[in-house]
């Protein structure tokens, strides 16, 4: 009697072992941040950890070499343990994320007070000024800060660039701007 119960049971522990499948067949490799990260920080390897996570939550645009991910540098701040996404690195897709259309492009601007610079953050949204002849000029409204460099303290106060993501037409305008003129922002 005690034979065929603990025959039953192995025979119900196989039969749930079959259904349940492997974990790791359902997982994929990922990278993530081995460590807090800064906003410009440009990726090395000891910034990244391989880690195996349920395909079911892989987010979206989830980088999957470190090779893929070295050399980039984070636009935003990024947490011990996070996956990288193409949206978290700068690149193509950021300026597009940022404004959620695919046409947008990624501009650098130095502004006329480099001290506004420690204020905004990325993921602002900002209007874009200028002060010529003929008085005060807004050039873009709506520009996602998406990256604000960090630097020493005397490159600091010397030059500050933000980077902003812009449509086309506006980036176009900003940039160009930014090679004559004083360029501000204004927070929303």
């Amino acid at each position: 009697m005690v034979r065929r119960s603990i025959a039953a049971a192995l025979v119900v522990l196989a039969a749930v072992s079959a259904f349940r499948g492997d974990p790791d067949r359902d997982r994929v490799t990922v990278v993530t941040a081995s460590h807090d990260l800064r906003p410009g920080t440009v990726l090395t390897e000891d910034d990244l950890t391989i880690t195996r996570v349920d395909s079911a939550s892989l987010p979206d645009g989830a980088t999957t070499a470190s090779a893929d991910a070295a050399g980039r540098t984070v636009a935003g701040p990024v947490r011990s343990g996070e996956t990288l996404t193409d949206v978290r690195l700068l690149g193509p897709r950021l300026a597009g994320a940022a404004l959620s259309t695919p046409d947008a492009r990624v501009v650098p601007i130095r502004l006329a007070d480099p001290s506004l610079a420690d204020i905004v953050r990325a993921g602002d949204v900002v209007d874009v000024l200028t002060v010529g002849d003929d008085g005060t000029r807004v050039l873009a409204e709506g520009a996602v800060v998406v990256l604000v460099p960090t630097g020493d303290a005397s490159s600091r106060q010397r030059e500050r660039l933000i980077l902003l993501a812009l449509a086309t037409d506006a980036a176009t305008s900003v940039a160009a701007a930014s090679l004559v003129s004083a360029l501000t922002v204004v927070l929303h």
